[in-house]
């Protein structure tokens, strides 16, 4: 298989986002912006993991530079998650315990089973794949959250008024929020190879591995990220209606804000 890519190669992959960016512009979509932010940023994170990848895998000490990455990456979660939903309180030490307690459970069942080698290499591979999907449901849900329990203020104050207790008061946001948060991470587990052709599984094939083999493997990461994903969104979303009520059960001053 080749893999040496030219620069030329590289940049053809960018006629897509033009043809959008055209688009946008011949609409008045306001979409540049965005689009070629996500584009740069992408290119620079992509080309530095890469030369981080390259310095770190040929050190002696590449397992332990592979585990402090790991540790780097679940900080770095919680932290964008709290930039992600400003004003909603305790969202990055919530973030963090709840991606950090996965990731170490996904890491445990993957190498612990031997499924995989604990290869440095694949240590941060198989943690960034758990990260990168449990950190975007688990920012829409605290966001989700935040404006279920505004919105909703009057119905949870009147719920209080007659006796609930808090977890009873909010249980109907939690749901709704958890469900919502989880539709697209269960949607992409549905179609796994009808439309859709997993990114791990992918690379086995394309690495030259027995196809039983790269599904097995691809079925073991998929079905531990949808746990992750869940165990993530819930804990998150709980932690947040949790902290909506004071202690003497009044709706917490900053759903107002």
């Amino acid at each position: 298989m080749n893999t040496d890519v030219t620069p030329l190669q590289a940049a053809a992959s960018l006629v897509l986002v033009v043809l959008v960016l055209a688009v946008s512009r011949w609409q008045k979509l306001g979409l540049e912006k965005s689009v070629v932010w996500a584009v740069l940023r992408a290119i620079v994170q992509l080309i530095a993991v890469g030369l981080i990848f390259t310095v770190i895998f040929e050190s002696d000490q590449a397992d332990l530079w592979a585990w402090l990455w790991v540790a780097a990456m679940v900080l770095a979660s919680a932290w964008v998650a709290s930039r992600r939903a400003v004003g909603v309180p305790g969202v990055a030490s919530s973030a963090f315990v709840a991606i950090g307690a996965n990731v170490a459970i996904v890491l445990l069942v993957v190498f612990g089973l031997g499924i995989l080698d604990a290869e440095p290499v694949a240590v941060v591979v198989i943690a960034g794949i758990t990260i990168g999907n449990t950190m975007p449901s688990t920012v829409q849900a605290a966001l989700r959250m935040s404006d279920q329990l505004s919105e909703q203020r009057g119905e949870i104050e009147a719920m209080l008024s007659l006796g609930f207790d808090g977890p009873t008061s909010t249980r109907r946001q939690s749901a709704q929020v958890t469900s919502l948060a989880l539709v697209p991470q269960i949607e992409r587990t549905k179609v796994v190879g009808i439309i859709a052709l997993p990114g791990a599984m992918t690379g086995l094939l394309l690495a030259g591995a027995d196809p039983l083999d790269a599904v097995l493997i691809q079925l073991v990461v998929m079905l531990l990220v949808l746990g992750s994903v869940a165990v993530s969104v819930t804990i998150v979303t709980l932690s947040i209606a949790r902290r909506a009520l004071t202690p003497d059960l009044r709706v917490a001053e900053w759903i107002s804000r």
